[in-house]
């Protein structure tokens, strides 16, 4: 549900989905990775466990998140959100190849712009053919759902651990939307609507059963993430 991507405005937190892998898609400076920061902050804030934000340094520090409107910058959960800067494909893979050794696991695990990791000059260096770059992506990406599925039989089924991973697109979907079809269970795409706001929209085939809160409208104000309202797409 698009409410995962927003300040907990009531009492009670909204429950969570049952995808053990997200994906947001959307075109250059809508607001992803603050979208995907509050994330963070939600399933820190309801589970009372950590939450890992991977990215690259430099991206960060260039583009941080900005917070949503009415969150106090001081507050507590922050500091259960912990930043884990990798710069390529090959450090993703080993934070998943040892996360069954941790002896905690996280609420979830933010990877943000995630196709940006994988370079095809060193994908077609690793495994010399014109498919490189997907053959990595699936490989990671089959990685990263053992390393989730792992986890969650862990927790039990009171507990979860969830993945949320961003990538760009400059047309209607991401080049490796096929790819993510067959990997994801829970896709959402971001269109803007012509007049500075932005439409967060669930495409996923396993949301069809139910029609309750499929699409969010949100801005970007004063260095604020904006929720504008909530529709059933």
């Amino acid at each position: 549900m698009v409410h995962r991507f927003f300040s907990c405005t009531g009492a009670t937190p909204q429950p969570a989905e049952n995808a053990d892998i997200t994906l947001v898609s959307g075109p250059p400076c809508c607001g992803k990775t603050s979208l995907l920061f509050q994330f963070a902050m939600n399933r820190a804030k309801e589970s009372g466990r950590g939450a890992v934000f991977i990215c690259r340094k430099g991206r960060l520090e260039n583009s941080p998140p900005f917070l949503s409107q009415g969150v106090d910058p001081s507050h507590s959960v922050l500091q259960r959100i912990h930043i884990k800067y990798i710069e390529d494909d090959e450090g993703i893979r080993k934070y998943f190849a040892a996360f069954h050794l941790l002896g905690s696991f996280p609420a979830a695990v933010i990877i943000d712009d995630f196709a940006d990791f994988f370079s095809e000059r060193s994908c077609q260096q690793r495994y010399g053919n014109a498919r490189a770059r997907d053959l990595a992506v699936v490989r990671v990406l089959a990685l990263c759902q053992n390393a989730i599925a792992h986890a969650n039989k862990k927790l039990g089924a009171l507990e979860s651990c969830n993945l949320l991973l961003s990538d760009v697109h400059q047309g209607d979907t991401p080049r490796s939307m096929f790819i993510y079809k067959r990997w994801i269970s829970s896709i959402y795409t971001i269109q803007g609507d012509g007049h500075g706001s932005y439409i967060l929209k669930s495409i996923s085939s396993s949301d069809c059963g139910s029609r309750e809160g499929r699409a969010a409208k949100y801005s970007i104000a004063l260095q604020y993430l904006v929720l504008e309202h909530i529709s059933n797409g």
